[in-house]
């Protein structure tokens, strides 16, 4: 089946055409619209699900090697041969020229042709599940959510093209495709968080999210021009096994893989909202609560950390720019968690939820636990897409109100979407056994105990904070919307849904007062699977502390399943071939199985937390076990911290947020970033466009006008002389000769025969007395 997957991204595709193309001008139904998208993802995840796994378990499975499509593959772009630098100078060789040694340079070259096709891989595999998997109970969701809007074919055909997008990027065999696809991906994000277009928040958000992601793009488009220049291919095959056999870099040393890595963590940094290029996402919240869901769980803020892990190989060969990943990574969690403590609206504050997890995610690539942030990519799918869609549910719930302030109770109200909105939180939270425990769990313990860059201690302390933090303000989140005292009778109406139409005007409290409700079937189905997935979803990824040291598992175990795709700096392989339960653990990077104590990293990693505590516990199982306590205790914390400002003593809030004003303004305006870069990069960016347009207005068009002028001078100066002196002594020359030769030519034309006989006489007598005056 999994010679069909070329299918995948054509299925949405197809779903968005139809939908774009002939909805409008049919008029086409809502139930048929979203039956078209809805069906297009249907397949698309069922045809995923066979593929993986007769890639992985059939009979005729390829796992571990990728399968590259051989169906409707074709060249797309024939580039031709091209020079291949592979990082150095140009060599140099003798040859013998007339009996003499000449020394030329080596040519160095390839064949560069980009084709169209698909790669399944495990990594591919992965978020061809999520994608599609997730996507299809947003899509479902969506059609409830949406019901009655003007512009349903339109929004419909937008999450199809999304669809689309982000499976190239993810099934893409080369670095071109995937480019194709994150241009895409950015595309669809600017149409749908400006899908409502008429209002000014909409429409600055998506400008601003196309904006930010152009500064991203740009380093990303460098680093592939420097993969195709050093490696005379853009194909992933052939970039990663050429790519392993670079020397590593080491801590402070900066050559050709660090600045590859570079350009790549740029464009990480702009796609998946790391800081400082976090500022867009946040404000994508102008879009439709679907939307929301779909960009933070399922798409356009997980392709960092794909590109990231699927050219890891290119960032463990530069153990500065692991570094550099894991340090942005770890201050980006925080920096998010402690600006999301003091929202209102509930869509911002998973917004900022988002960017923190993202920034674990990156934290755990930086310390070679990749396999791990794509394990925390995945249950966090489940998880934010399952509290996105609940917050959709409560904003449906409320009328479309979204400050936290106006609701309290909703369980009384929304008994299915609090049920399923509490596993989320559970699972955000880091509670055993819901599926965000085992993933940034796995990402503590792995920065704790990491060798592959120094300060791990640093970044497991500021992770363990951000986790603390984590779990308190999701606990206010819950606290505010579903606890507590119900503070919804003064609602005013939100603007989410205003659409196309003018402001609908509501009743105010005494005219009209709104109780919430629970959402329709087709809105809280998606929401039980997904918090299904929240509650188990970790399970594929167990500890190894509660496994004897060991993923178990097989290949249903994520980590092993992953294990082809992630390079070994101590093997200097990309897997090995498989074996015994255990094997493939011993020989995994950044995983417990090789942290043992006495063991000699590569480099100087400096203090290690981890093999501090296993030096005094004399066992690896017990210190994974403390620290999985850690991460307990923290949580439950954050947790009790947050049930006791808003739940037992509502007041302390108020009284902390007194105590504490300037921290607290810090964090509600979210330490002025916005309006930083508003000062110092948009104003002096419209300064120096100012100055631009000043100096083309004034200089260039001044000197070209100034040119047209002068020439339009020389001009008259040279028509009035044509016309004044040289027509004028023309007219004078000939006024001359008209007076004076008219009366003699007037005075011979008399008009008579005999005078003119009389001429014609004189004239023959003339001329016979000039022959004979000669002749004599």
């Amino acid at each position: 089946m999994y010679r069909y997957i070329w299918l995948v991204p054509l299925l949405p595709l197809a779903g968005a055409a139809i939908n774009g193309i002939f909805g409008r001008w049919f008029r086409f139904s809502e139930k048929l619209i979203g039956g078209i998208a809805v069906g297009s993802v249907a397949l698309a995840f069922l045809i995923s699900l066979t593929a993986v796994y007769s890639y992985g378990f059939g009979g005729n499975k390829l796992w571990p090697d990728p399968y590259v499509t051989t169906q409707g593959t074709f060249t797309w772009i024939p580039a031709g041969a091209v020079k291949q630098t592979l990082g150095e100078t140009d060599e140099s060789t003798t040859i013998s020229v007339a009996n003499q040694p000449v020394k030329v340079a080596k040519p160095k070259a390839s064949l560069l042709n980009i084709e169209w096709s698909y790669q399944l891989d495990p990594l591919s595999s992965i978020f061809m599940l999520v994608v599609t998997g997730v996507g299809l109970c947003i899509f479902v969701f969506a059609t409830g959510y949406m019901h009655g809007e003007t512009g349903f074919y339109r929004f419909f055909a937008y999450m199809g093209l999304f669809m689309f997008s982000m499976l190239v990027l993810v099934m893409g065999s080369n670095f071109v495709m995937m480019f194709v696809g994150w241009e895409g991906v950015g595309l669809c994000s600017y149409l749908l968080i400006g899908y409502y277009f008429n209002r000014a928040e909409a429409a600055n958000a998506s400008r601003k999210a196309f904006i930010t992601n152009r500064v991203g793009d740009f380093g990303f488009m460098l680093a592939i021009f420097a993969v195709i220049a050093t490696f005379g291919t853009a194909q992933y095959t052939d970039v990663v096994s050429q790519a392993s056999g670079y020397p590593v870099e080491a801590l402070g040393h900066w050559g050709l893989m660090s600045w590859i890595a570079l350009g790549l963590m740029i464009g990480a940094c702009g796609k998946s909202a790391q800081f400082p290029l976090h500022v867009w996402l946040p404000d994508a919240m102008a879009g439709p609560t679907p939307v929301s869901a779909l960009i933070h769980a399922a798409t356009m803020v997980t392709a960092g950390l794909y590109m990231l892990t699927r050219t890891n190989v290119i960032f463990q060969h530069s153990q500065t720019m692991m570094l550099v990943v894991a340090l942005v990574g770890a201050f980006t969690a925080i920096f998010a968690a402690t600006i999301g403590i003091t929202q209102n609206d509930i869509k911002k504050v998973l917004a900022y939820s988002t960017v923190s997890q993202l920034g674990f995610m990156f934290l755990a690539c930086g310390v070679g636990a990749f396999a791990i942030g794509i394990f925390h990519v995945m249950t966090h799918a489940f998880f934010k897409a399952l509290m996105f869609l609940g917050a959709g549910s409560v904003i449906h719930g409320m009328h479309h109100e979204q400050d936290m302030r106006k609701m309290g109770n909703l369980k009384k109200y929304m008994p299915y979407t609090y049920w399923t909105f509490l596993a989320g939180w559970l699972a955000i939270c880091g509670i055993i056994p819901f599926s965000g425990f085992w993933s940034k769990d796995e990402i503590l313990w792995n920065a704790a105990s990491t060798t592959q860059i120094p300060l791990g201690w640093l970044v497991w302390l500021v992770g363990t904070i951000a986790a603390t933090c984590t779990a308190f303000y999701m606990t206010r989140l819950v606290a505010m919307t579903f606890w507590g005292k119900e503070r919804f009778p003064g609602h005013e109406h939100s603007m989410e849904h205003e659409g196309h139409a003018q402001k609908k005007e509501h009743g105010t409290h005494d005219q009209h007062a709104h109780v919430p409700h629970e959402s329709p079937k087709s809105m809280w189905v998606p929401l039980v699977v997904l918090a299904i997935l929240a509650t188990v979803g970790g399970f594929v990824g167990i500890s190894t502390a509660f496994t004897g040291g060991n993923h178990v598992g097989g290949r249903m175990n994520i980590v092993n399943w992953l294990e082809p795709v992630i390079w070994n700096p101590t093997t200097k392989s990309f897997h090995v071939s498989e074996a015994p339960p255990g094997a493939l653990e011993a020989a995994a990077p950044g995983t417990k199985a090789e942290l043992h104590v006495g063991e000699t990293p590569a480099h100087d990693a400096g203090f290690n937390l981890a093999h501090s505590v296993e030096e005094k516990l004399h066992s690896e199982t017990l210190t994974e076990w403390v620290f999985i306590l850690i991460s307990l205790v923290v949580a439950g914390i954050g947790i009790g911290l947050g049930l006791l400002f808003y739940i037992k003593s509502p007041n302390l809030a108020d009284v902390w947020a007194a105590r504490l004003k300037p921290l607290y303004q810090a964090s509600y305006n979210k330490y002025w970033i916005d309006e930083f870069f508003g000062l110092t990069v948009t104003r002096r960016t419209m300064d120096l466009a100012r100055g631009v347009f000043a100096f083309d207005s004034k200089v260039v068009d001044g000197a070209v006008n100034g040119s047209a002028w002068l020439t339009r001078l020389t001009s008259r100066i040279t028509g009035n002389t044509d016309k004044y002196l040289v027509d004028g002594l023309v007219n004078a020359v000939a006024d001359f000769v008209v007076r004076l030769m008219s009366p003699i030519v007037r005075a011979a034309q008399t008009g008579l025969t005999a005078n003119y006989a009389l001429v014609m006489v004189i004239g023959l007598l003339v001329a016979v007395a000039l022959y004979f005056f000669k002749s004599f």
